[in-house]
């Protein structure tokens, strides 16, 4: 046999043979097919100049007010399907202004949010319910200054022309997460509850 005919012998069987990488396998018996899996909306937009993150302690029973000038919020959420949300959000600690400077060179200090190691305040959110009238709770682990805690938050969606605000809050015990050290854990000089609220404008949400 020539040579060019076991050429041509060899491309007929290779032509014959099925091609295992383009051929999908086939399931085992009796195997169920795979469930398809909800696709996460996609990412909201952070209207950061219409947004807040604020708080309200209490020093000696007089209401101490402040915020955060610098954070930032990764958002995905579908009204119609808010199960399949992702919340996350950022607090730069060492934006905080109190309208004292005196104070924002305190807080930063170790004995309390000590910036210099934990520079961050975070939450993530693990599940979200929907309660009716654009309302919901949102579960989620909030870490500061080393300490991460279960919280439940109450959230309220409001559409404001083509953005949409998601206002809520919660309350901070401050020594659960060491926040006020040493002779500041005293209650009678600095309230443990810290009221901590937000108001974020986003932008990419699907009409409510």
């Amino acid at each position: 046999m020539s040579l060019r005919s076991l050429s041509l012998l060899a491309l007929a069987a290779a032509l014959s043979t099925p091609a295992w990488s383009q051929t999908a396998p086939k399931p085992a018996a009796g195997a169920k097919p795979a469930a398809a899996t909800s696709a996460a909306p996609a990412p909201a937009q952070l209207v950061a100049a219409q947004s807040e993150v604020a708080f309200t302690s209490r020093q000696m029973g007089v209401p101490v007010d402040g915020r955060f000038r610098r954070f930032e919020a990764q958002v995905q959420f579908d009204p119609k399907k808010p199960e399949t949300a992702r919340i996350a959000l950022k607090v730069d600690l060492a934006s905080i202004t109190m309208g004292a400077p005196e104070s924002e060179a305190e807080v930063v200090k170790p004995e309390w949010f000590n910036t210099a190691k934990f520079p961050q305040a975070t939450f993530t959110s693990t599940a979200v319910k929907a309660l009716g009238g654009n309302r919901y709770e949102v579960a989620g682990q909030f870490a500061l200054k080393g300490v991460t805690r279960d919280v439940v938050v109450p959230v309220t969606l409001a559409a404001a022309g083509a953005n949409t605000v998601a206002t809520g809050g919660f309350t901070l015990k401050r020594l659960e997460h060491r926040i006020g050290e040493g002779e500041w854990a005293d209650t009678s000089m600095v309230a443990n509850d810290v009221a901590v609220k937000f108001k974020l404008t986003l932008s990419g949400i699907a009409p409510l």
